[in-house]
């Protein structure tokens, strides 16, 4: 028999409910689940929205792996190593109109304790993988532990605050935490992917391969040519199709993944009709690439959109195992060397704006100097902290002409040399190695170097000799799991709720952990205090305040170059595939689109 579901779970997880215990459909971080027991459907989809037909995209790159849960091999398009993909279902699902909050997938119920100290699920009697075989309680503690053990860096500081897992009977499990005041360990854990222990039993994990692997979820594999595509095709009476979190999603027969690896290439495939659909990055593209019959006639349809997730931080980041970068005056004097307002100018067509902030576009950004409670909290590490984080905004460099790119370079030698780098014959020689200073900008994709030359220039004026190294997918992703860099390209997404993800990103515990994603090896012990703060913020008040925090900490350590954002999400797609009217508040979700050749099969 189903738990009682209840509707103030999310007022229980902040400590704000009565004292007993709750058993929901949902969880909300810090308010009720905005969608009620007896929903039907997510507002962003098309309950009736037709089955059937074709969708194309565009992977980038190449694909060894069907296994995206270890560090080794590149997994292919459609798998997530984290939240739902096209093969593997989820205890829970997040809802795209609420910054966090989830439904049940395959857990129909969840029941968190009145004191946060554990999280236990009842899994739905029919969910089955895709051999046949019903999900069991036992495959989500095999999962959970093989993940956390065997799995990629993350899993283990995402998970970090889980004392142990059972199987209460076949259908139940519960989850036990370490400590009570990790709020959003409940509904984070809905995020587990569940994996078929039976089939791992016969199939190493650890294993980066090719086979096909048994899945939950709403599609399977069906073919693939090793690096070029890669076919999915939906499961037919798939088990979870009529669930409210489900309804008017995975709507395609067959998604199928074109690989590209050349940017120029891609675009051009998709001007001849190649692939349906193209979140647009390139501004070039957007502002003149577009002036072709197929739009003009309609075919082609291009959208400008706003959502309130914070916009992903694009930054050119240092890696402080690097004794260069050990000094953040260092830092900071590299900063000066970019010119964003001749980048956004000559490259962008000025359709890009300047990140100052890691939660950019959201109420989480740091902006003008700490009051109030933030104030209170950043005091109470002023010791650890530079002086001027308390009294002055964080702000960059505005270079307007060449007088400003002099005056910009003129801080930067200033700031070498009182960090004790000399320039001697032209070169800035580093006064721990007595060498001059050589740095190398490690990239996957060619197309990012013109946005670097200016700065890689400005660097030679400072005596610094920078270049560019462009391996491919594999070798860049092999050198950043090892650190073996100066400087990446770096993307660092947020999600309007940020939480236990913020260790992987920044924690001391992961600087040197290999295939971490601490990628500018960060330790720091304020920074580490405040992460922590952010887990056990026990109202959204308080998240924001921490995270707020952390945001303008981040910034004043210099830990990279922030870049450049578009201010609107950029997307073109070919009129063969149906949007829904209604776009989510939080992203967009592919997934609810549809296909115009549907006949409207609702299997």
């Amino acid at each position: 028999m189903a738990f009682k579901k209840k509707l103030a779970l999310g007022l229980s997880l902040m400590g704000l409910g009565p004292t007993h215990l709750y058993a929901a459909h949902g969880l909300a971080l810090g308010t009720t689940p905005h969608y009620p027991a007896d929903f039907k459907h997510f507002s962003y989809v098309n309950p009736d929205a037709p089955k059937g037909g074709v969708l194309h995209l565009a992977g980038a790159g190449t694909f060894d792996s069907f296994n995206p849960f270890v560090i080794k091999g590149n997994p292919a398009a459609g798998l997530t190593p984290i939240h739902p993909s096209y093969l593997h279902a989820t205890l829970m699902i997040h809802s795209a109109d609420e910054p966090m909050g989830a439904y049940g997938y395959l857990a129909e119920d969840v029941e968190v304790a009145p004191d946060n100290s554990a999280v236990t699920y009842r899994l739905r009697k029919n969910a089955t993988f895709h051999d046949g075989t019903p999900i069991r309680a036992q495959d989500v503690v095999w999962s959970f532990n093989t993940l956390r053990a065997k799995g990629q860096p993350l899993y283990g500081a995402y998970y970090a605050d889980v004392e142990k897992v059972e199987a209460l009977d076949a259908q139940t499990v519960r989850f036990t935490f370490k400590v009570t005041t990790n709020r959003e360990l409940p509904i984070i854990l809905g995020e587990l992917p569940i994996l078929s222990e039976a089939y791992f039993a016969k199939h190493p994990f650890e294993d980066a391969n090719l086979i096909p692997p048994v899945g939950s979820g709403p599609y399977k594999i069906a073919t693939f040519q090793p690096g070029h595509s890669v076919t999915y095709e939906r499961v037919k009476g798939w088990w979870g199709a009529d669930l409210p979190v489900c309804k008017g999603r995975n709507n395609f027969d067959h998604i199928i993944f074109e690989y590209y690896k050349d940017q120029t290439v891609v675009f051009e495939a998709f001007k001849k009709g190649s692939y349906d659909f193209r979140l647009e990055n390139i501004a070039a593209n957007w502002a003149t690439g577009y002036h072709i019959p197929a739009v003009k006639e309609g075919k082609i349809k291009k959208l400008e959109l706003s959502f309130d997730n914070p916009r992903p931080m694009n930054i050119l980041t240092f890696n402080t195992r690097k004794g260069v970068f050990s000094d953040v005056r260092v830092r900071e004097a590299l900063t000066y060397a970019y010119n964003f307002e001749w980048v956004n100018k000559t490259l962008f067509y000025g359709l890009y704006a300047r990140l100052h902030s890691y939660f950019e576009g959201s109420p989480l950004a740091a902006t003008g100097v700490p009051k109030g409670a933030e104030l209170a909290l950043l005091k109470r590490f002023e010791k650890d902290l530079p002086p001027r984080l308390f009294t002055e905004p964080f702000s960059l460099p505005v270079i307007k002409g060449q007088a400003q790119e002099r005056a910009s370079l003129e801080h930067a030698r200033t700031l070498l040399k009182e960090a004790g780098f000399v320039v001697k014959g032209g070169a800035l020689i580093d006064p721990a190695t007595q060498k001059p200073v050589v740095l190398e900008i490690l990239l996957a994709q060619e197309n990012t170097v013109k946005s670097l030359q200016n700065f890689v220039r400005n660097l030679e004026k400072l005596g610094i000799k920078a270049t560019f190294r462009i391996v491919d997918a594999a070798q860049y992703e092999a050198r950043v799991g090892r650190f073996d860099f100066d400087m990446i390209y770096s993307v660092i997404p947020q999600s309007p709720s940020p939480g236990n993800e913020q260790r992987e990103f920044w924690s001391s515990s992961r600087a040197d952990l290999v295939g971490a994603r601490n990628y500018a090896g960060i330790k720091n012990s304020v920074v580490d205090a405040l992460v922590e703060e952010i887990q056990k913020a026990p109202t959204r008040q308080d998240l924001e305040i921490a995270v707020r925090a952390l945001d303008r900490v981040l910034l004043w350590h210099f830990y990279g170059v922030p870049l450049y954002t578009s201010p609107k999400t950029r997307i073109a797609y070919w009129t063969k595939i149906v949007p829904p009217q209604t776009f989510a508040k939080y992203g967009l979700s592919l997934d609810a689109w549809w296909s115009a050749d549907a006949k409207g099969d609702k299997s």
